[in-house]
């Protein structure tokens, strides 16, 4: 082989591992490109992934999510987001505003004395009531009952004021009323079981989807917010106007649950009496019993019954 060939083969040899060295240079400055571009996706992966978990964390949930929730109000209310629950011959002159809690024992002790009493001087047209349900219980003694079983009223009073009068009553009844102590009424299953109690009610789907699916959590909360409405923050209260009304009390001694009623009904039949006068024999037209003011066209508060709350 001549000193030619011998120094061709040399330099050919020597360009081979200069291009072997370069194309490995490329291929690990690839790979360190590469190897970066990975670290950085998994920086920005896991910086993400706790962005979001920060932002999950940080969206209200439960009830507080309910305030943002989109607002459905029931059929027959009327008044700002529909928190205006008037009930009763909507040619009735008079409004009486009944406040209440459905966790309150206080309440259920009236319904339970005087519920019927109230009904029917609903029924014969004697006045009208503006219920204002507020759920402080809640929030003072701890839990969710009051909201829940609000927002179930709100199913029932979308039925008709009729179901909505009966549940309230099953709800306040003695035999489903809780103790305010025990949160039994934040349990969806609790409310359609008092439910069944209510014709209305009782194998009514939609009612029964809408207590499940919370679809009136929302307007639970706007009612919710009427707390203090014209100065009342405790129940049961009851005013007419600006009039705040004052029922007499029972004597503190020892007697039955029936002799309790009993007293109890009278002193709310007084109270109703001095403020009314007494009951009349019913004098309606075709105005209906039992409607809600929400229809016919109704203006809330009728003219002269001042409520300096405004829409509230």
């Amino acid at each position: 082989m001549s000193n030619r060939n011998n120094l061709a083969n040399k330099t050919a040899a020597r360009e081979r591992i200069r291009a072997e060295r370069e194309r490995q240079k490329k291929k690990e400055k690839l790979r360190r490109q590469l190897t970066a571009a990975g670290a950085v996706i998994g920086v920005l992966a896991v910086a993400g992934g706790i962005g979001y978990a920060v932002m999950k964390a940080n969206e209200p949930k439960g009830w507080e999510a309910a305030k943002e929730a989109k607002l459905v109000t029931p059929a027959h209310t009327q008044g700002k987001n529909g928190t205006e629950i008037l009930i009763g011959d909507k040619n009735a002159k008079q409004t009486l505003e009944v406040f209440e809690d459905v966790r309150c024992p206080a309440c259920a002790a009236f319904e339970q004395s005087s519920g019927k009493a109230l009904a029917k001087d609903i029924e014969d047209g004697r006045y009208r009531v503006r219920f204002t349900m507020y759920t402080f219980i809640d929030g003072v003694g701890g839990g969710e009952g009051s909201k829940n079983a609000l927002s179930a009223l709100g199913a029932a009073l979308n039925v008709s004021p009729e179901a909505f009068l009966k549940y309230k009553s099953a709800l306040y009844s003695a035999k489903y009323h809780p103790d305010e102590r025990e949160d039994l009424y934040a349990k969806d299953a609790e409310l359609l079981k008092v439910a069944g109690e209510v014709p209305e009610l009782k194998n009514d789907k939609a009612f029964a989807t809408a207590v499940k699916e919370g679809t009136y959590d929302r307007w639970a909360m706007e009612m919710t917010a009427l707390f203090g409405r014209k100065g009342i923050k405790g129940t049961p209260n009851f005013m007419h106007g600006d009039k705040k009304l004052v029922m007499p009390q029972v004597p503190q001694q020892q007697m039955t649950q029936a002799q309790y009623n009993q007293l109890a009904q009278a002193n709310f039949e007084k109270m109703i009496d001095k403020e009314f006068g007494p009951a009349k024999k019913p004098a309606r037209g075709d105005g209906g019993k039992g409607g809600s003011t929400g229809e016919g066209g109704a203006n809330g508060i009728r003219e002269g019954e001042k409520d300096p709350s405004g829409s509230h």
